[in-house]
């Protein structure tokens, strides 16, 4: 007589839970656009939603901790002139988040720790490169202010944030519309998938694709038989995989090993009503004092609502085994270094006591200024009294009619901020 020989691993028991009521965030208009983006990020501080806004591409930005009704006129982050699409956070700043929008521009944006009275319309930088909408971001896991995007126009775009530069472009790699893309643990590669249903690996900083023939899967399972898109999140420090349908109700999550069969189904966290998008918070933020290894931030068309993983533990005491030390919100490089060829490992942290996140840091832009640059060597052309009396002038003038520029662009924001609220009152008293 035979017995059944059951998998040991310590997160067979892996349960979902939904928050109580009043740790959700209610009355979002979270957005309409269908777009295959999750819609949400989160990290220790912040949760950042793309919601429906008149007159342009917005998303609200919460504090963690302002969970509830949210005010119908809580500020926004608004610029992008069309639909906001995707939306990340910086790993090594929780106050500096990157927005890709259907204006073909991504923009970068400083959140302050507290809330303030109006919307925010200034970003750090604007970064100008896309010739069509762009739709998926993604910052470096361990170079400080590179951000990669990819837009409508098959390119992937690297930046340097810092300098406002484009450090690499890849545009010739992708027949057809990027769908996803995303580094490995340490940078050095990107997977991207494609809409001619061919998965890359490509080495950015070579410029080539150094994998795109995988012949036949390691393992092959199949996951839900809905249509809708499926947003997966992976946690290396656990080795479990995480997969959202966006439109499904459920999250099925997997643990990845190293031996055959490689994909051990783990279990399904189901709910009644079907998810728009969803957020993953990284491991710093999560709860070590309630064995929480990993939490979502699921969407529905008005709220969202925190769904929490956990490992049932008798014990109060740190678990190490679940908590291996995890990436903290210090960089390994700077992105000159990166782009040298570098590599490193991102900077971890212990969370035995908790994680704190450090306050307020400002990102500093610091462009190239064009005049710093010396024209080629070769004949000049001599300048006559004429052109010198006419240049001083000229940029003195300009300099005036920017500041004239500025204010008005300053009150007609605010002539529409107040527009906005007045048809928001107008919109919600007859819903």
């Amino acid at each position: 007589m035979s017995r059944r020989v059951v998998r040991q691993s310590k997160f067979r028991h892996v349960f979902g839970q939904a928050a109580k009521a009043d740790q959700a965030y209610e009355d979002i208009r979270v957005s309409k656009v269908t777009w295959d983006s999750s819609f949400c990020a989160v990290n220790p501080k912040f949760l950042a939603i793309i919601v429906e806004a008149g007159g342009g591409g917005a998303f609200i930005v919460l504090p963690l901790v302002k969970t509830g009704r949210v005010d119908k006129n809580h500020p926004l982050v608004t610029g992008h002139t069309a639909p906001v699409l995707d939306i990340d956070w910086c790993p090594h700043n929780d106050n500096v988040i990157a927005s890709a929008s259907d204006d073909t521009t991504v923009m970068v944006w400083q959140i302050p720790d507290y809330t303030p009275v109006r919307n925010i319309t200034e970003p750090i930088i604007t970064l100008e490169g896309h010739s069509k909408r762009v739709g998926i971001l993604s910052w470096h896991p361990t170079a400080r202010n590179v951000l990669l995007s990819a837009g409508g126009d098959n390119v992937i775009l690297i930046w340097n944030v810092g300098t406002g530069e484009v450090l690499l472009s890849l545009d010739n790699m992708h027949p057809d519309v990027i769908h996803s893309a995303c580094w490995n643990s340490i940078g050095s590669l990107l997977a991207t998938t494609c809409k001619d249903k061919t998965l890359r690996v490509i080495d950015p900083r070579k410029g080539q694709v150094v994998a795109n023939n995988f012949e036949e899967p390691v393992a092959l399972q199949e996951m839900d038989t809905s249509n809708g898109v499926l947003l997966p999140f992976y946690d290396p420090d656990s080795s479990i995989v995480y997969l959202c349908g966006k439109g499904d109700s459920s999250i099925r999550y997997f643990e990845i090993t190293d031996e055959p069969p490689f994909v051990h189904y783990l279990n399904t966290f189901s709910s009644k009503e079907p998810q728009r998008g969803m957020g993953f918070m990284p491991k710093r933020g999560l709860d070590v004092s309630k064995c929480e290894i990993a939490r979502f931030y699921k969407l529905h068309e008005r709220k969202c609502e925190p769904i929490i993983m956990t490992v049932p533990r008798k014990s109060d005491l740190f678990q190490d085994d679940l908590y291996p030390d995890t990436p903290g919100p210090e960089a390994a490089l700077e992105a000159e270094e990166w782009l040298s060829g570098q590599d490193a490992e991102p900077v971890l942290i212990s969370l035995r006591d908790g994680y704190v996140p450090p306050k307020h840091r400002e990102l500093r832009v610091t462009k190239r200024n064009i005049l710093d640059v010396r024209p080629p060597a070769g004949p000049r052309r001599s300048q006559s009294a004429s052109d010198t009396s006419l240049s001083q002038p000229t940029l003195e003038t300009l300099l005036e009619e920017i500041k004239g520029l500025r204010a008005q662009v300053q009150a007609q924001d605010q002539r529409i901020a107040a527009l906005e609220n007045m048809l928001c009152e107008l919109v919600d008293g007859t819903d």
